[in-house]
Parts: C-alpha cells; structure tokens; sequence
C-alpha cells in the first residue's frame, strides 16, 4: 500500500533525523522557508544606528539572508542541526605571558563535523529523490534564526542560540531541501531571569538583554581589518582570535565547559609574529582572515603581546616597529608603550625620527604621551 503523504514526510523526516543522530549532531529540527521577518528589521536597525559596526556578511544584504527563498527559490523545508564543539575543543588553561588564545569554536575547524552530519542528511534527501544544499556560515542565511523556530534552541540574551543541554557551545547549520517535511516547533524556553552573560563581557558589548553593539565587540574587531580602536585594546588581553567570556559564563554551557580539560587554543605569539605567510595559512587557514591576509592575526598578536608580554616581548615588538607594513608598525608601537614602559620611549622616539606614515606617526604621538605622562 503506498503510505499517505504525511506518512511518507513523516517517515523521511525520521530518517533524516536518524542520520543526523548517527553522525552526532546534538540537536536538529525542520522548519519552512518563510521569511524571518523581525529578525530582517532588527538587522537594518542595527545598520541604520550603527550598532553593527560596518559587519557585512547577513548584513551586506538583509532581505536575502532572512528569506532563503530569494536564493534557492525551491526550498520548502529547512533541516537545522547543530554540532557542540566541547568537549574537543578544550579550554585555553591559564594565561602565560607570551602567549595568546583562540576562542574554543576555532582550535580547529569543527565546522567539517557539522558539513559531515549535513551531508549525510542530504544524502538520505536524495535518494529519496530531492534536491538539497548545504548552508553553513553562509549569508544566504541567518543560521540563528532559523534554528530557533526549528525547535534546535532558544535565542539567548548573549544573541546566540542556547540548547538546554550544550548551552551556547554550537555550530549551527541548515540543510535546505524541495521536499515538504514534518516541521518541528520553536522551542518554549528562554533565559529567564539569568542575566550572567552580560556583566561578563569584558567591553560592555551587550547593552540589552539580546542586543549586541558590534562596535565594542571584541570577537569582531578581531576579525576586522585595519587598525583596532585603541581604547579597546588593552581589553583584548591575550585574545588573538574570537572571544569566549560570554559562553564561559552562561549556565546552561557550564556542564559541557566542565567536561572540556584539553589545553587547547593557547599560542606561542613569538613564534606566530616569526612565522611567514604561507605557515600562517596552513596553521590558521580555518579562520576568518580578511582577503586571506595574515596580517590580520599579527596585529592581534601584537596588542596580545603588548598586553601579556612584559620586558621580555620588546625585541620582538622593536623590529616590528620597523615592519614594512603600516598597520603592523602602528600596532607594535603601542604594544611597546604598554609593555616597556619608559624603556620604550627611546625605541619609539628613534622610530619616530624614519616615519612617514599619518597613521604610524599618529601612534608614535599618542604612546609617547602615553609614556610621558607616566613618568610625571
């Protein structure tokens, strides 16, 4: 007897759910293509007062991440799964000087463990004849939201999607596909009362319960290019990439930070400012480097390393002051000022007598006060 459609939607779902579970996704739900209405005016909110911070990605076209219809015109359902990367992630361990950390989603590239559990869904899609695409970290697409009214977690007041279990700890993806499935609901849960993740922000970033201001934040700046916001650096710490404070301090993650005893994601920064390009690549070739430009991850480097490196570090940052490149000499120049005291004044100063660049000179002027000041 051939089943009745629902029959039929209700078992593929099933078996799209199985393979999901089978390659380890934490979590998963369906939901339609409609479009995210309130999350599209929330976004060019967010551009109209400034809050985004120039960030493009979902943001450079609004009306296209929040209706996956506009560019895969035969979706009808939205297979949403997220992957936790704690345990395998590790933790960072103890600060040392010298050394940086990368945020736990980036020891390594989880995403491939997310594109596996995806594609094995598409897998089961298409041999049921029916077309798929795989959208992951894409623009097409505001993962977040369509996890939450898939029923994968609830939208937290960090702006990430919580899962009761895993807590903040997710990578999430979608799986679009023609075929018309069983839908899952939103789930009925949110943050309550719990404010914690808020306070723990090193920069005051979330301004509102669920409200991000892109320009305080630290995770974004240290994916932009061009020169950090000098009053923001001393607040990087040893950051070099991402940031985890607000994971770190959300309740329901605390189980799986638990569990998560690895040292992992702490960097030697002596030997990444050595390292040439091509090594960068190869080592950090998963994270977000614009124009794939390493130059990037040495800035960060160099304010980490003015921030943790003390004495030691001024060699290094000495003949970065002399880099061929701008941004780079600007940075190690106030990376000197922090961490050399008045023993930098005189490095800078020689500096200074060689330098034609506006910004580089800018800097020169501003850690030379700095400096002045202290010894008043």
């Amino acid at each position: 007897m051939t089943p009745r459609t629902g029959e039929a939607h209700e078992g593929l779902t099933a078996r799209i759910g199985a393979a999901l579970d089978a390659a380890g996704a934490v979590a998963w739900g369906v939901t339609g293509p409609e479009t995210f209405e309130g999350v599209r005016t929330t976004i060019k909110n967010r551009k109209r007062d400034g809050s985004s911070a120039g960030l493009t990605f979902t943001y450079l076209d609004p009306e296209t991440a929040t209706d996956v219809s506009r560019s895969l015109p035969w979706a009808r359902s939205l297979v949403v799964a997220a992957w936790s990367y704690l345990p395998d992630a590790g933790r960072p361990g103890p600060a040392r000087p010298g050394t940086g950390r990368v945020a736990r989603f980036a020891t390594e590239d989880h995403y491939r463990h997310l594109r596996t559990a995806l594609d094995a869904a598409g897998a089961v899609l298409a041999a049921a004849g029916h077309c798929t695409e795989v959208l992951i970290d894409d623009n097409r697409l505001v993962d977040r939201a369509a996890a939450q009214r898939a029923g994968v977690g609830w939208w937290g007041k960090n702006t990430m999607v919580l899962n009761p279990k895993h807590g903040p700890w997710l990578l999430l993806g979608s799986l679009v596909t023609d075929a018309q499935l069983q839908r899952s609901s939103p789930m009925r849960r949110d943050c309550g009362t719990c404010d914690a993740c808020r306070p723990a922000c090193p920069t005051g970033a979330l301004v509102a319960p669920g409200v991000l201001d892109a320009r305080l934040c630290l995770a974004r700046w240290l994916q932009a290019r061009g020169e950090f916001p000098r009053e923001l650096r001393r607040a990087v710490g040893d950051r070099i990439y991402g940031c985890d404070d607000c994971l770190d301090a959300c309740p329901p993650g605390a189980t799986a930070a638990a569990q998560a005893v690895e040292i992992r994601g702490r960097i030697d920064l002596t030997a990444l400012l050595a390292a040439s390009d091509e090594e960068l690549l190869r080592r950090y070739g998963h994270f977000y480097l614009p124009k794939r430009r390493p130059d990037v991850l040495r800035r960060n480097a160099l304010i980490a390393l003015g921030n943790t490196g003390g004495p030691s570090a001024m060699p290094v940052l000495a003949d970065y002051a002399t880099h061929p490149s701008p941004l780079l000499r600007a940075h190690a120049v106030w990376a000197l000022g922090v961490c050399g005291g008045t023993a930098a004044y005189d490095i800078i100063a020689a500096v200074a007598a060689e330098e034609c660049d506006e910004m580089v000179r800018r800097e020169i002027e501003l850690t030379l006060a700095d400096l002045s000041e202290a010894v008043v």
